[in-house]
């Protein structure tokens, strides 16, 4: 092996490493391996952000943009209303909903897809009376099935259609419905699968219905009332009515001191904050028969105003009005033209909403006061889920993690506009978008035509949704100040630092030499098992590390496997799509998975009992189909 060989290898490494760690995010792990690529010569500093430029990081920017337009119009609600029948029973209610969830999975975002089923799904569970998690898996399970079958129905198939154009003896680019003769079967066959049999897979939480929805024990911060009756009594009398309510005390703060195991003998005081363990559904019995209040996450100096009587924190309920009134204050920027300029103060409407934390930048790793819940939107943050995990932080500090959930307090509207802004998703039954219909029939027709442009090849298909974005700007079909939230930054920084990695591992050989050894030691120079391999070690990282990543790393693979074996590359990196978007037995796989970890209730080892099989399945499916429609 040559210095440039070990190098990039020894880097290569290093990623995948800190990919499977996952301490570090996805996106500064790509960047530093680009900035060593650099300064060990591998990468020319001229070269260093021609990724940023791909023509497949410039699509997928595109349709996230596009993606949002479908979903803030109301396009994808009228479709699911009319899609999924009413009155159905579960066998069918899922096929359909997985159904509608691949279809759209197909032509946007597919975790937007997602997001938005997302409360029809729990709408569908609690008319049929059985537990979220056994339409939310399949939901979830169904939108990345879906993203198999098109040219950006996700991040991978793009990723390895660059990789094909930019090949010595380069066919071009696949096209938009190249992947459907393979992904359409495999993504019917899945969904069946899952609609008929594998749903009883899927581990039941005892969870069923929309107001008994189990979301975990709540982390609530309660404050002790000057005349309550919990003032004056020792900690230890007041567990014991907690225990009877199923609730217990984690913590106490006492003058902004965080004692994380307070003796029972402690006398409490007017004024102290006891953090508690319990389910949405008896909080308001602690409160009454404590004299307790929820203590909100707004800034120490406003609490004296802003604390909510106990009286109006009934919240056994999602989304139930408590009657009261919230002090809130107008955001900094205004409200474009067009949008609801309802001033936030005064509210007579005040609604208590589950919100579960998604993926992404906005608010993951960050807290409330980072992002100033109070001050910007007039939010109360009263109490925080997360399954199987317990902080030792205040709530209003706490960083917040992909799969909480969050009990919000404030007006409707003001926590629509704090979902749409951070990209949360409800539990509650409310509708958080106004379907307009002038602007869901402009972004349904943007997207069929940027679509057939590229279909047809009119235009390359970043042309082609290029175009599609001016248009939805030029037509305000989604609001200007939402285009730029749109994109997943993170992703559009994965991609962009790894593709000269990539070049790096083709340039030096190092990609080949991996493919040798493969072959040699594992394939025996047989073709066949040649492609099931990289199948199988594609599917085997994509469930560990992000997908997109993962078809960054195995496409050089992939493409040096074909070459030491003198065969057709097509189907090898068709395998390695298909192998990226099989991330069926972790919560950390893919965003899908990770979105209903905390509104199923769900355990990192609950995945696998129904991924398994459906990756089984998938494999079972596509290698056939991958010898006759792209023949070695």
């Amino acid at each position: 092996m040559t210095t440039d060989q070990i190098t990039v290898l020894l880097i290569l490494g290093l990623v995948v490493g800190l990919f499977l760690w996952g301490r570090w995010r996805h996106d500064l792990v790509a960047v530093s391996a680009l900035l060593a690529c650099v300064w060990s010569g591998l990468v020319s500093p001229s070269d260093a952000f021609s990724g940023f430029g791909h023509p497949a990081v410039i699509t997928v920017a595109c349709m996230l943009i596009m993606s949002k337009a479908l979903q803030v119009s109301g396009a994808v609600e009228v479709l699911a209303r009319y899609a999924i029948p009413r009155k159905a029973g579960q066998v069918l209610s899922l096929a359909a909903l997985m159904g509608v969830g691949a279809l759209l999975s197909g032509f946007m975002n597919n975790v937007g897809a997602m997001a938005l089923l997302m409360p029809i799904a729990l709408k569908v569970a609690t008319r049929l009376s059985i537990p979220p998690g056994r339409m939310l898996m399949p939901l979830a399970f169904g939108t990345i099935l879906g993203g198999m079958t098109t040219l950006i129905g996700t991040p991978p198939n793009l990723i390895v259609s660059g990789f094909r154009a930019e090949m010595a003896d380069s066919k071009g680019p696949f096209a938009m419905f190249d992947f459907a003769a393979i992904g359409v079967p495999v993504a019917v066959l899945g969904v069946l699968f899952i609609a008929v049999v594998g749903w009883r897979l899927v581990p039941k939480r005892e969870s069923a219905g929309l107001e008994g929805f189990d979301t975990g024990a709540y982390l609530t911060e309660v404050r002790i009332l000057e005349n309550g009756a919990s003032a004056g009594k020792t900690l230890a009398e007041v567990e014991n009515v907690l225990e009877e309510a199923g609730a217990q005390v984690v913590g106490l703060v006492r003058d902004e001191m965080r004692i994380t195991a307070p003796s029972p003998q402690r006398m409490l005081r007017a004024g102290d904050i006891l953090v508690i363990e319990a389910a949405a559904d008896t909080l308001s019995t602690v409160l009454s028969s404590l004299g307790l209040k929820l203590e909100e996450s707004g800034r120490p100096k406003d609490r004296e105003d802003t604390d909510l009587p106990a009286e109006d924190a009934a919240i056994a309920k999602t989304s139930q009005t408590s009657g009261g009134d919230v002090n809130t204050e107008k955001k900094a920027e205004k409200k474009e033209e067009g949008e609801d300029d309802k001033p936030r103060g005064g509210a007579t409407e005040i609604v208590l909403v589950e919100l579960v934390v998604l993926p992404g930048p906005i608010l993951s790793g960050r807290s409330a006061s980072d992002i100033s819940l109070r001050t910007r939107y007039g939010l109360n943050l009263l109490a925080v889920s997360r399954e199987g995990n317990r902080s030792t932080e205040r709530l209003r500090s706490m960083p917040l993690l992909p799969g909480d959930i969050l009990l919000l307090q404030g007006p409707p509207s003001v926590i629509a506009e704090f979902a749409s802004d951070t990209g949360c998703v409800p539990l509650a039954g409310r509708d958080l978008l106004i379907p307009n219909k002038r602007k869901a029939i402009q972004a349904s027709l943007i997207m069929l035509l940027a679509v057939a442009a590229a279909a047809l090849g009119l235009m390359p298909a970043p042309i082609a949704f290029m175009t599609g974005v001016l248009f939805t700007l030029l037509l305000r079909t989604l609001p200007l100040r939402n285009v730029y939230e749109a994109i997943d930054w993170p992703v559009i920084v994965l991609l962009g630092a790894l593709f000269p990695l990539a070049n790096a591992m083709q340039s030096t050989g190092a990609a080949d030499l991996i493919a040798r050894a493969l072959m040699s030691s594992v394939a025996q120079g047989n073709a066949t098992i040649a492609l099931a391999l990289v199948l199988l070690v594609t599917m085997f990282l994509s469930d560990l590390m992000n997908n997109a990543a993962t078809a960054a790393v195995m496409c050089p693979v992939a493409i040096g496997s074909a070459s030491t074996l003198g065969v057709n590359p097509d189907p090898f990196l068709m395998a390695v799509a298909i192998g990226a978007s099989c991330a069926f037995l972790t919560p950390i796989g893919h965003q899908n998975n990770t979105m209903i970890l905390g509104p199923g209730g769900f355990r990192f080892g609950d995945y696998w009992k129904l991924g398994l099989p459906l990756e089984v399945l998938v494999v079972a499916v596509s290698m056939p189909m991958l010898l006759i429609v792209w023949p070695l």
